[in-house]
């Protein structure tokens, strides 16, 4: 599909008594799946991976509805308490359910993580996909962040560098095989901000394309129901 005809629309989305904001980028034709997704702590609504997916996805008939969380919002961290969080994501994924197709949800390291929190406690999606799963902090390897997932019930695609210190290929594996229905792709040369050493041979946006192939990869293959 020409990507030359998608199209951004500003959004403000409603959570309790605050207003978060959001943007939408639309295929010029029918959208086969709606994924929304949400940055990590450190970034918000500008996040540069985010925007690559949005007007990438969009060439492919996909719409993105990408939002930031309150403390972004007003500017301050450092991240909000989980119950805000999650009741952040569930206000998009209310907005978003409107659009026509598969609403996949996820993003990139918290965003990712507190979107797998929300679909296991019962908001209903049709898929996740994680990129960057901080399963653990780096000074914490032994204090996993996965007591919820075995509580997923729908295709989950984990998008992970080799060299990501909040999860090694070995750790997603063992704590993908409790899951039912998972994919995992790793990223060559990648860290947890999908950055690359200079030997590697690699550019950050190689890793960007693997990700991106990967996604629409697993969207081809995966069974939604």
């Amino acid at each position: 599909m020409d990507g030359s005809n998608s199209s951004e629309d500003r959004l403000q989305i409603e959570v309790g008594d605050r207003t978060v904001s959001a943007i939408k980028t639309s295929p010029g034709g029918p959208s086969r799946f709606t994924f929304v997704y949400a940055p990590g702590a450190g970034s918000n609504i500008e996040d540069p991976f985010g925007q690559f997916l949005s007007l990438r996805l969009a060439c492919e008939g996909i719409t993105t509805v990408r939002f930031q969380f309150p403390y972004m919002e007003a500017g301050k961290r450092p991240p909000d308490r989980p119950p805000l969080l999650q009741e952040t994501w569930r206000a998009a994924i209310r907005v978003a359910r409107s659009d026509n197709g598969k609403l996949i949800v996820g993003g990139r390291s918290m965003g990712g993580r507190v979107a797998s929190q929300v679909v296991s406690q019962g908001t209903q999606v049709d898929g996740l996909a994680l990129f960057a799963y901080p399963l653990h902090a780096p000074a914490k390897p032994t204090v996993w962040r996965d007591e919820h997932l075995p509580d997923i019930g729908v295709p989950t695609f984990f998008c992970s560098g080799d060299r990501d210190n909040f999860a090694s290929p070995n750790e997603l594996n063992t704590v993908t095989s409790k899951i039912p229905n998972p994919t995992v792709h790793i990223l060559s040369g990648a860290d947890h901000g999908f950055a690359v050493l200079k030997a590697s041979g690699r550019s950050r946006q190689d890793v960007w394309d693997d990700a991106l192939e990967a996604i629409l990869g697993w969207l081809e293959a995966a069974s939604f129901g």
